[in-house]
């Protein structure tokens, strides 16, 4: 069952996962908040706790293979695929577009399942679906830790998060924290935190 909204932003305070600050996120938008799964899944009991949950969402889905976004998606992809007993292979970026190296493939016919930490606008995930697409295979379904967009960003044909939330965000140029003389740091894989 999955973990109370209440319960999930605990651990991610207890980890100190939920940064509070000014943040440029992966999209380019601003945000005051930022979740960094990292520290939260660098405890194995947390790691089990949502890795399962998403997991167990998809365990009669027939998935074969299991796919993230490196590398924020790869910690949490990884721990759905041990679970559901399937491959798990990540994507990674070379000059800016989405793609599969170090010999890593989808069959054709391949039931798929999308792994990611943090959704906001969907981008990463979007671009995992099309290798999907190319590689003739079939999406079982996206799972991830947080959405960002509160429900806002839909993913075809099944998706599934611990937590949703509608967290506020900015474009750069109406960021009123950028108005008021914040630096915005950009944490994650792309920069600090």
């Amino acid at each position: 069952m999955k973990p109370p909204k209440d319960r999930v932003l605990d651990i991610f305070r207890e980890t100190k996962a939920l940064l509070e600050g000014h943040f440029v996120l992966t999209s380019g938008l601003h945000s005051p908040q930022y979740f960094q799964c990292a520290r939260v899944l660098q405890y194995p009991k947390y790691l089990q706790l949502f890795a399962g949950e998403i997991a167990r969402h998809f365990d009669k889905d027939n998935v074969g293979l299991v796919i993230s976004p490196a590398i924020g998606g790869i910690v949490v992809g990884t721990e759905v695929g041990r679970v559901l007993q399937v491959r798990t292979i990540f994507a990674e970026r070379k000059e800016g577009k989405m793609e599969l190296r170090r010999g890593l493939e989808i069959h054709p016919g391949e039931r798929v399942l999308a792994v990611e930490d943090v959704v906001t606008t969907g981008g990463s995930l979007y671009e995992i679906i099309d290798l999907v697409k190319k590689a003739d295979a079939k999406l079982a379904g996206v799972g991830y830790i947080v959405d960002r967009s509160n429900g806002r960003v839909t993913f075809e044909p099944k998706q599934f998060s611990i937590l949703q939330m509608d967290v506020v965000t900015y474009k750069p140029e109406q960021c009123p924290l950028c108005k008021d003389g914040s630096l915005a740091v950009k944490p994650g894989s792309r920069g600090n935190y």
